[in-house]
C-alpha cells in the first residue's frame, strides 16, 4: 500500500473519530490523534481520544485551544444571542476555530493534511479548486456545516467518512474491538453549553427577561426570554388560537416576541453576507441553485444573485418555513456546495 505521508485528525475519542482513524491507516495514511481542547472541562475528551489511539496503535496528543475558542466563538454566539440573533456557531466554528486549530497542530507535527470524522466529501471541481460534496449517508450529511471552509483549508482536509452510512461505522467499530463505542448515543449538545443557552448567557451576564408576546400588534400573553424561543418555533410559545402560532420574529430592542399564523411564517427569500466560494469563484447574475436555510432542512430551488452590496440574495421558488438572520443558507448545486454565508435579512 502506497505511504500517503502524515496526517492530523482531529480525535474527539467517539466513534466517528475513532473509526475515521482506522479508515485512514488503512487508505495509508500516517495517522496522529489530535485532540483541540475548546473548554476548561474538555479533560474527558482527551482521555477519551488518548485511550481510543492506545488501541488503535496511533500517537495522541492534545492542545489548548480555551482561549482562542473563547474569542472566535463563544463570545460571538454570545453577542448574536443578546443581540436577538438565533446564531448557529458549529458553522462557523469549523471555518474560523476547528480547521485552523487543527492545521496549526498538524504544521508543528509535520503533517500534510488534517482529516475529520464529518459525514461529507472534499472534491475537486477544476480549475485547482475544491468543494465539500454530501455524504452517502443522507441522514447524517454534514455538509452544511463545513460550507464556510475555505480553499486553503480544503485542499489540506480528507473527509474518510463521507463514504460510509453511520451503520457502518458502528459495525466497523465492533469489528476494532470498541463496542462501547459502537452502542454510544448520539452527542446532541452544543459543546460549549452543555446546560442549555440560558445558562451560558448567565455565565456571561447576559439577562434574558420575560417580556410581551405581540400578535397582529396586539399583546396576547408573556414570553419566558427571547434567549428561549427560534424563529419558526410552533410549540412551547403558550399562546392558544383557532390556528398553530409560530414566532415570526425576535423584537431585542423592545424585548418582544412576535407570532404570527403559519400563513404568515413564511419567508420568500434571505439576503445572505459574508458568502464564502466553494465550488465556484464566482456567477453572473441571476444563477439557479439549491439552497438549504437551516442544517435539517431540505434544499430548495432558489434563484441567486448579487444584490450590488456583496450580499448574495435567495429568492426562493416557492415560500418556505421562517428562519431566522443569524443562521446560514448553503447553496448547492446537484450535491456540491457552491458556497455559504450568514443570513442578515429575511423577505
Amino acid at each position: 500500500m502506497a505511504d500517503k505521508g502524515r496526517i492530523a485528525l482531529g480525535m474527539s475519542g467517539g466513534v466517528d473519530s475513532s473509526v475515521a482513524a482506522a479508515l485512514l491507516r488503512r487508505d495509508g495514511w500516517d495517522v496522529v490523534g489530535v485532540t483541540c481542547v475548546f473548554t476548561p472541562d474538555g479533560g474527558h475528551a482527551v482521555q477519551d481520544a488518548r485511550l481510543a489511539c492506545e488501541r488503535l496503535g496511533i500517537p495522541h496528543a492534545s492542545v489548548d485551544c480555551c482561549e482562542e475558542f473563547e474569542k472566535r466563538v463563544i463570545a460571538p454566539f454570545v453577542d448574536d444571542y443578546a443581540a436577538g440573533l438565533t446564531p448557529s456557531p458549529c458553522v462557523g466554528c469549523n471555518a474560523s476555530a476547528k480547521l485552523p486549530f487543527l492545521l496549526e497542530a498538524a504544521d508543528g507535527m509535520g503533517c500534510t493534511h488534517v482529516a475529520t470524522g464529518h459525514y461529507a466529501n472534499v472534491v475537486a471541481v477544476g480549475d485547482g479548486r475544491f468543494a465539500i460534496e454530501r455524504a452517502v449517508d443522507e441522514a447524517k450529511d454534514q455538509s452544511y456545516m463545513l460550507a464556510m471552509l475555505t480553499q486553503e483549508q480544503l485542499a489540506r482536509l480528507v473527509l474518510p467518512l463521507g463514504g460510509v452510512s453511520k451503520t457502518q461505522v458502528r459495525a466497523m467499530a465492533s469489528e476494532l474491538g470498541m463496542q462501547e463505542l459502537a452502542d454510544k448515543p448520539e452527542s446532541q449538545d452544543i459543546c460549549f453549553a452543555p446546560n442549555g443557552y440560558r445558562a451560558l448567557l448567565a455565565e456571561y451576564g447576559v439577562c434574558a427577561p420575560a417580556g410581551p408576546i405581540v400578535l397582529d400588534s396586539v399583546v396576547v400573553g408573556e414570553h419566558t426570554g427571547l434567549v428561549d424561543y427560534t424563529v419558526g418555533q410552533r410549540k412551547g410559545i403558550g399562546v392558544a388560537g383557532p390556528e398553530p402560532y409560530y414566532v415570526l420574529a425576535k423584537d431585542a430592542a423592545a424585548n418582544s416576541l412576535l407570532i404570527g399564523t403559519s400563513a404568515q411564517a413564511k419567508v420568500s427569500g434571505v439576503a445572505v453576507s459574508g458568502f464564502n466560494m466553494q465550488a465556484i469563484a464566482d456567477f453572473a447574475n441571476p444563477m439557479e441553485a439549491m439552497v438549504k436555510l437551516r442544517y435539517r432542512s431540505r434544499a430548495c430551488p432558489c434563484i441567486m444573485e448579487f444584490d450590488g452590496k456583496s450580499r448574495v440574495i435567495a429568492k426562493l421558488i416557492e415560500p418556505q418555513q421562517a428562519t431566522a438572520p443569524g443562521q446560514y443558507a448553503v447553496f448547492y448545486r446537484g450535491s456540491t456546495v457552491i458556497g455559504g454565508g450568514v443570513i442578515e435579512e429575511v423577505f
